[in-house]
């Protein structure tokens, strides 16, 4: 994808939605549930679209709630439910519906104070601690965000009791049950009205800033930071975190500056994004320039997106870091400065991320796990402890507490970023320079994502090809780039969970071509320990592969 003229710059004008006729359209447009582009749908991060396509309106949302209130009655989950929503404009109207429904159902509704935003990582703790040492009336939670995705966009996830983003069953449910109620025009749907709801004793604010700003310490060592004086600048990216910086500044005596502290549904003040669009993916360069800006102003400048599940890293002189380099430099770190974690205790990483962090846990001795894309695949393990920690390619990942106890199950754009203070103050040495010694180690890995736009039709015949399995013959290749091909998975090493797609190995690369599970994208990750224009020819290769898989 060629990279268009005005990426890395401020938005103008003319590039902003319509936050009115947004709006509007949310309560005034209905989906048509024969339209499969307009029905509910459950991808890797739970269900988004947009007013303007009638895939993200009210109804969806009335459809979706009353699904998720089913289908914790049929689990006898009883306890209270965590509501939280970020900073685009259709997540806060979201919130009233979703309210107006779980109070119609008499569902207890554990809400921040004062209507404040709630991260993603804020809710998945909060369900983990509200539940530590439980059995019954446990607690789950509905997120109200569409994560980076443009202004425009709408998203709703749901997290059962272990915190985590919901099991495929699970969703599969949901989906179903909701397009039901769709089709049969909400008949069945519960609700109150919002103006009733808030009267009545169902919905419960909780300082949620505080709960979760005082537990940072069992996670991160927030004395290192402080005591070294490390400097931080922090772009928001006009996210949901926005108001936790000033408390864990206050709180742990931290030197933090924001360097943007504007909130606007719009979100007028992003750079543009490699293709021109407005998309606060902090691991983009495009979207971080804002901060890159200030880069040799700090010791270490970090940015999360708008639910801050995800994070991105600026370290000065190099800029901001791949998000595989990170996580591979953030597993080393951890493995050797947290001594209360058991040896038994598994890294786990996605099929899609580097095979840097492999050489990374071999070195150390250290069992890996490989599994499909999405975080729900490291849920069990981080929340029974067996996996110390879990993380994607796209900069998401957790890890568990000092004390080898669970923090939370989903992903924690916040510990992530406050790790990469924690490294600079104990090592004195930025993850950048950390991982430039790991190359000279283990070898330069030459990595690359590419997006491209898919029909239905042919993302469906792809679908039904992996999951019947593909053998090598069908990709018409023995050999990629060169080398012999030693491995072609349909199915994930770690846990045999169908990845949705195929990866083919060889010694020195690998490529992998998958669906995404929540954009009509085809995406294709290539890497290679050899040399740039390998992974040039790894790519090609690759994709003429999938174009005889699909002939």
């Amino acid at each position: 994808m060629a990279v268009h003229q005005r990426a890395g710059q401020v938005a103008q004008q003319t590039d902003l939605v319509s936050i009115p006729k947004l709006m509007s359209h949310y309560y005034r447009l209905a989906p048509d549930v024969t339209d499969a582009t307009q029905k509910v749908t459950f991808g890797t991060s739970g269900h988004r679209g947009c007013a303007f396509n009638k895939s993200f309106n009210e109804k969806h949302i009335l459809a979706i709630v009353q699904a998720v209130v089913d289908y914790r009655q049929g689990a006898n989950i009883n306890g209270p439910m965590i509501v939280g929503f970020d900073t685009h404009a259709l997540s806060q109207a979201a919130y009233i519906t979703a309210l107006e429904v779980l109070t119609g159902n008499g569902v207890t509704v554990l809400v921040a104070k004062d209507d404040e935003f709630t991260p993603t990582p804020v809710v998945s703790h909060g369900i983990i601690r509200t539940n530590r040492d439980k059995s019954v009336a446990l607690t789950d939670g509905l997120i109200i965000t569409p994560s980076h995705n443009p202004p425009q966009d709408g998203g709703i996830k749901y997290n059962p009791p272990h915190g985590g983003p919901a099991e495929g069953e699970i969703t599969a449910w949901v989906e179903a049950r909701a397009n039901e109620y769709l089709a049969k025009q909400l008949e069945g749907v519960k609700r109150l009205t919002y103006g009733v709801a808030i009267n009545t004793s169902l919905i419960e604010p909780v300082d949620f800033i505080s709960a979760y700003v005082d537990s940072l310490e069992d996670v991160i060592d927030m004395k290192a930071i402080s005591q070294a004086g490390i400097r931080i600048g922090v772009d928001p990216l006009g996210g949901s975190g926005i108001h936790y910086w000033q408390h864990i500044a206050k709180r742990y005596e931290l030197n933090i500056e924001l360097v943007n502290n504007k909130v606007d549904p719009t979100f007028s003040f992003m750079t543009l994004d490699k293709d021109g669009k407005i998309r606060m993916d902090c691991s983009s360069p495009y979207a971080m320039a804002g901060l890159l800006a200030h880069q040799d102003k700090f010791d270490i400048s970090i940015g999360n997106d708008p639910d801050y599940d995800r994070h991105g890293i600026i370290c000065p002189q190099t800029g901001l870091m791949n998000p595989n380099h990170y996580l591979a430099v953030a597993i080393e770190y951890l493995l050797t400065h947290r001594p209360q974690w058991s040896s038994n205790a598994i890294i786990g990483k996605t099929l899609v991320s580097s095979a840097m962090i492999d050489k990374v846990c071999l070195e150390q001795s250290r069992s890996m796990s490989e599994v499909p894309v999405g975080f729900k695949w490291f849920v069990d393990g981080l929340a029974d402890g067996s996996f110390a920690f879990g993380g994607e390619e796209s900069a998401g990942a957790a890890f568990l507490q000092h004390d080898g106890r669970t923090w939370c199950t989903d992903k924690d754009g916040f510990i992530l970023a406050l790790l990469a203070a924690e490294i600079v103050a104990v090592t004195g040495k930025t993850p950048a320079q950390l991982y430039q010694a790991m190359t000279e180690r283990h070898g330069e890995s030459f990595y690359r994502r590419i997006d491209s736009p898919v029909k239905p039709k042919r993302k469906t015949k792809f679908n039904q090809l992996v999951a019947e399995g593909v053998s090598q013959s069908q990709l018409g290749s023995s050999s990629l780039a060169g080398d012999a091909i030693t491995q072609v998975l349909t199915h994930a090493p770690g846990n045999k969970a169908a990845i949705g797609g195929i990866k083919v190995c060889s010694d020195n690369a690998w490529f992998a071509a998958r669906p995404s599970g929540t954009e009509a994208l085809f995406k294709l990750y290539g890497e290679s320990f050899v040399s740039d224009e390998h992974l040039e020819q790894v790519l090609t290769e690759a994709q003429t592969m999938i174009d005889v898989l699909l002939s």
